[in-house]
């Protein structure tokens, strides 16, 4: 295997009126290709911020990110947006759909964000067709030209699932993707990552649940702000 992302002494603390909140303090991370890591932590243990800076959502106020060896905060605002549109799917655990659009609309969002509109012309049936076969897989086929207000928790999870997985990222992003759902459906969510994995999907997952980590291929623990 090799390294595909490293953390090295991420500190982040938020202002809360007068006071300062110290979220992390020191967190050294590394991430090698087709892992599933679970970063396990009690709620507010910074486990969502280093998750939202190893994606570019958040910046760290000290220590880097590199991505290949290269440090992402160096990275020209064109570049980066383009880790976070290609290198980089998120799955969050409120899902984030728009509930006009369709599921195969709401898959397709990410591909439509990283062309021209007349580029989107003629790339738009392959795309289609690509979030056709992830929806599909997901067992979403009579679900596609629904839209989200009309989804179970779970179906609506696997469709955000599609939508980080669009645009083939090498690096997936789960922010406590089980955390919305009952036992049995979010089961079936973790059954679904790993099956991604075992194709080389490359996915980093946080959760505060020791059962929930189990199902990775490697856990670590953030604490006080560091991973031990």
């Amino acid at each position: 295997m090799s390294e595909i992302l490293k953390a090295n002494n991420i500190v982040k603390s938020y202002k809360m009126g007068q006071s300062t909140l110290k979220v992390l303090t020191g967190a050294t991370f590394s991430l090698e290709k087709g892992q599933f890591v679970a970063i396990i932590g009690a709620s507010g243990s910074g486990k969502s911020t280093l998750l939202h800076i190893l994606g570019a959502l958040d910046r760290a106020d000290n220590g880097t990110v590199e991505y290949h060896g290269n440090d992402i905060n160096e990275f020209s605002s064109r570049r980066l947006n383009k880790y976070r549109n290609r290198t980089v799917g998120f799955v969050f655990q409120f899902y984030h759909l728009l509930d006009e659009l369709t599921v195969l609309e709401n898959t397709i969002l990410p591909s439509m964000a990283q062309t021209s509109v007349l580029g989107w012309i003629s790339r738009r049936k392959t795309a289609k067709k690509t979030a056709t076969e992830l929806l599909e897989r997901l067992g979403l086929a009579e679900r596609i030209k629904h839209k989200p207000y009309q989804l179970s928790g779970g179906e609506r999870q696997r469709v955000a699932i599609a939508r980080a997985l669009i645009n083939r990222p090498e690096l997936l992003l789960a922010d406590e993707p089980t955390g919305n759902l009952d036992f049995e459906t979010g089961n079936g969510i973790l059954d679904i990552l790993e099956e991604f994995s075992r194709d080389g999907q490359t996915i980093v997952m946080v959760t505060h649940d020791d059962r929930i980590a189990a199902r990775a291929h490697r856990t670590v623990k953030l604490t006080d702000g560091k991973i031990v």
